[in-house]
């Protein structure tokens, strides 16, 4: 049986890819509602209150978990929004997530949760390294 061990040591950058990786594509989100870049999402025209906020979270709290900015407390808050997205926007449109388009909001929802356990990891404004 190989020892994995020695990986361990690699942890922290490990963390930093997925942290980093997660964050510029939870940013694009936001932009795509935002600023209709690179895409425009939705219909057009202002965005109603809750569309807006879910847009702010997600480009603001994005660049915030992108430099490892408060990686927790904004993970957890980013983890509750994708629960609630989840079970607004998709779930209603049927019981499995491939029927009902909500697999991108399972996912962030628990990256961001394990990033609340895991702290920011390496290349991170935040201290906590672990």
């Amino acid at each position: 049986m190989p020892s994995f061990e020695r990986l361990n040591a690699y942890q922290p950058y490990a963390i930093a890819a997925l942290r980093i990786i997660t964050a510029l594509l939870f940013i694009e989100h936001g932009t795509m509602k935002l600023f209709a870049f690179p895409i425009p999402q939705g219909a057009g025209g202002p965005l109603p209150p809750l569309m807006l906020f879910a847009a702010l979270l997600e480009t603001i709290g994005g660049l915030a978990i992108l430099v490892g900015f408060f990686t927790r407390p904004v993970a957890f808050i980013l983890s509750g929004q994708m629960a609630v997205a989840y079970f607004m926007a998709h779930q209603p449109r049927g019981f499995f997530p491939a029927e009902n388009g909500g697999e991108a909001a399972i996912l962030y929802c628990f990256i961001f949760l394990a990033l609340v356990f895991t702290g920011a990891g390496a290349f991170a404004i935040d201290k906590n390294k672990a």
